[in-house]
């Protein structure tokens, strides 16, 4: 016997999605970005962050621009979602002509998020921060086999509207 699909419980998912609140807003700021073997690229970054789909959709717009003559250097959307049926936050990320998708945890202290994926050999870390200043710092690492952590990009933005 086949089972119908379990109906979403919208008001758990609206109630955890008000947990990653802390990233609503416009910041900007800076932005570090590995482009290949001692190749690191400067950027002027910009994240936008709002509510969709009346508070269950949570998109997240990255824009990065190098300093030395602001070209798009870097272009990010993410889309945070909670599943009520497993208590997990999932993300779908796109850049770059790719893209990913992976659980997201929100970590203990309530300002902080985390994520990452694995590809054969390769891992990635992220670690999404407001820090105590108010700043939203992120740090993604790449780990291939037992090498040790090597940054992909460090960015550190700051409010620029009322949230």
């Amino acid at each position: 016997m086949a089972q119908s699909p379990q109906t979403p419980n919208l008001e758990v998912q609206r109630a955890a999605m008000k947990k990653p609140s802390f990233l609503i807003g416009e910041w900007s700021g800076e932005a570090s970005t590995a482009r290949g073997p001692g190749l690191t690229l400067e950027l002027t970054q910009t994240e936008v962050a709002e509510f969709k789909l009346d508070g269950l959709v949570l998109a997240i717009v990255g824009v990065g621009r190098t300093k030395s003559d602001s070209k798009l250097a870097l272009q990010a959307l993410g889309l945070i979602t909670f599943e009520d049926s497993t208590g997990t936050y999932r993300m779908r990320a796109f850049n770059d002509g790719r893209w990913l998708e992976t659980e997201v945890k929100l970590l203990a202290d309530g300002r902080s998020l985390s994520w990452g994926f694995t590809l054969g050999e390769m891992n990635t870390k992220s670690v999404l921060r407001i820090n105590e200043l108010g700043e939203w710092t992120e740090l993604a690492e790449l780990i291939i086999g037992a090498r040790p952590p090597v940054k992909l990009m460090e960015l550190v933005v700051r409010p620029t509207s009322p949230k």
